[in-house]
């Protein structure tokens, strides 16, 4: 099935009553989400419960908050509830490996969505956007609305996580083909929008006289945003997002941030939990390989009124 396909069924999905799931799957799947206060997680965790539940499972949403004590726990629940599955996003690419040695241990398997463990053999899949392919296709938009010199600063998503290193490298490449644009800062704001917001005004500050941000994600990029609303800066600096989240398409509608790249976190969060009932079923995920790319799409003026609801585009 391509990706454009599950866009289209889960889109479909989303407007219809969920269908009755399979006449003997039954058991409680359980899903681990970072911060549902973030609507990229939100829909990650919403989707997995509606698939789990049309395929005929219970299923319950809880979240780590990035903190991988919490996330122990929420491994061991799953243990002690007897879970036939785990869907979860990992709270930290190395400190998660333990959490998940746990559930293997105790019988429970485990698929991660979204980020990644640093370890193969361990989860039964882990299904990921194609961070550095989005990256790439940010970089060379934002590329276009500053121009190709200049001055501009980065905000560095939660260092524990893969994608943010991931982002910023591909960002890196392209950008680095242009001498003339010269990157004069880079701070941490850990995906958070009000992070984003006090580091941009820090930023701003010691660099007045920048033209761009290149951001890792949406949240902080929406910071940005109400800072340089704030300084009267904000058609001066172009500001790119990253994720395809609700606020930052608004953004996008309003000419307030040049793009964002939408993850496909509908088709992974759904197709994960596929996977599980496969391998619930025949003890194979049914995938080609433990870890399966999907790729970004680039969203801007021209596309964004094909969103038909949170993180899916109809093409």
């Amino acid at each position: 099935m391509t990706k454009m396909t599950r866009r289209l069924l889960l889109a479909a999905a989303a407007s219809l009553p969920l269908m009755a799931g399979s006449a003997w799957a039954e058991g409680l799947i359980t899903i681990i989400v970072n911060d549902p206060a973030n609507p990229y997680w939100f829909t990650e965790g919403e989707v997995a419960k509606a698939t789990a539940e049309e395929l005929g499972y219970t299923a319950n949403v809880a979240a780590h908050k990035g903190d991988t004590n919490t996330e122990s726990t929420l491994i061991d629940t799953a243990i002690t509830n007897k879970s036939v599955a785990i869907i979860l996003d990992p709270a930290n690419a190395d400190g998660s490996i333990g959490a998940v040695r746990k559930a293997v241990d105790a019988g429970i398997p485990v698929l991660t969505v979204n980020a990644e463990i640093n370890e193969s053999d361990l989860a039964k899949a882990q299904l990921v956007s194609n961070n550095a392919q989005g990256a790439a296709l940010g970089a060379q938009a934002w590329v276009e609305a500053v121009g190709d010199s200049g001055k501009y600063v980065e905000l560095f998503g939660a260092p524990p996580d893969n994608n943010a290193a991931t982002r910023s490298n591909g960002f890196e490449t392209v950008l680095s083909q242009y001498p003339d644009l010269e990157e004069v800062d880079e701070e941490v704001a850990n995906w958070d929008r009000t992070q984003g917001y006090q580091k941009m005004q820090s930023m701003l500050q010691a660099n007045p006289d920048i033209i761009g941000v290149i951001s890792g994600n949406d949240e902080m990029a929406l910071g940005a945003i109400a800072a340089l609303k704030e300084a009267g800066k904000l058609e001066q600096v172009k500001v790119g997002g990253f994720d395809g989240s609700p606020d930052a398409v608004e953004a996008v509608k309003a000419g307030e941030l040049q793009y964002t790249v939408l993850q496909p976190v509908a088709v992974f969060a759904d197709e994960a939990v596929r996977q599980a009932d496969n391998f619930i079923k025949t003890g194979e995920t049914g995938a080609d390989a433990e870890k399966q790319l999907f790729d970004c799409i680039l969203i801007t003026k021209d596309n964004v009124d094909q969103m038909t609801s949170p993180f899916v585009l109809e093409q």
